[in-house]
């Protein structure tokens, strides 16, 4: 498969998602949103997938944000709906029942750290920086950084965050919990490798159960979480 804006990459039972708009900083556009979507599907549609790895292509970013040329320029809200329909990435995201991780580097910012949530796993490089800085702008993260920030680190730390706009660096955002660990650059992807080739051996029938119950457990109380865990459990 072929994209102007993603390259998609499969191999055996790892599948490579690489947003490639490097001297934009990967920067993500209208075309992009577009390019993931496609991608998200094919992933879900793919059962010989066991594990996928999202990148940001050159060495400077993850993704530095939404492409504010196109997406400050908003359209009426009848189209902004349609497209949100049509296009809905992070409905697919988060229905996605394959481990994903996130191997960050570089600028983690707006729609960086977005994406990033979507992630199961997220390792980052030392030189990682990450921030919303919607609110600077005059607006707000809409693609889903309100919701998922607060559930990643607690709602504290998400308003320090979203409301300052300040910046985090790959020890404080290990400190937040942001990031499941901190590695040297130079061995950032060897080690998303590692994990991914990891978690592809193990029987996919486990994977998905246990990703399963960790992502629905989350919206329920205790006991439904337990008597879901159970169910999964029963039917392995």
């Amino acid at each position: 498969m072929s994209f102007q804006t993603i390259i998609y990459e499969v191999d055996g039972p790892i599948a490579r998602v690489s947003l490639n708009r490097p001297k934009q900083l990967n920067a993500y556009s209208v075309q992009m949103r577009d390019d993931l979507y496609e991608v998200l599907g094919a992933l879900k549609d793919d059962d010989s997938i066991r594990a996928v790895i999202f990148r940001g292509a050159g060495d400077k970013a993850f993704c530095a944000g939404a492409d504010l040329t196109e997406f400050l320029s908003a359209p009426s809200p009848v189209i902004a709906r349609q497209v949100r329909w049509e296009r809905d990435v992070w409905g697919r995201f988060l229905n996605l029942d394959k481990p994903l991780i996130a191997a960050l580097q570089g600028y983690v910012l707006g729609s960086g750290i977005e994406i990033s949530l979507c992630c199961d796993i997220r390792i980052a490089s030392e030189d990682a920086r990450f921030g919303l800085p919607e609110v600077g702008l005059g607006i707000i993260p809409a693609a889903g950084g309100t919701q998922t920030l607060p559930r990643a680190i607690g709602p504290a730390r998400a308003m320090d965050v979203l409301l300052s706009a300040r910046w985090l660096d790959a020890k404080e955002a290990l400190k937040y919990r942001l990031v499941n660990r901190v590695i040297p650059k130079s061995n950032l992807y060897l080690e998303a490798e590692v994990l991914a080739h990891r978690i592809a051996a193990l029987d996919p029938a486990l994977v998905k159960a246990a990703k399963k119950a960790v992502d629905r457990g989350m919206d329920l109380p205790l006991a439904a979480g337990l008597e879901l865990e159970t169910r999964l459990a029963s039917g392995l």
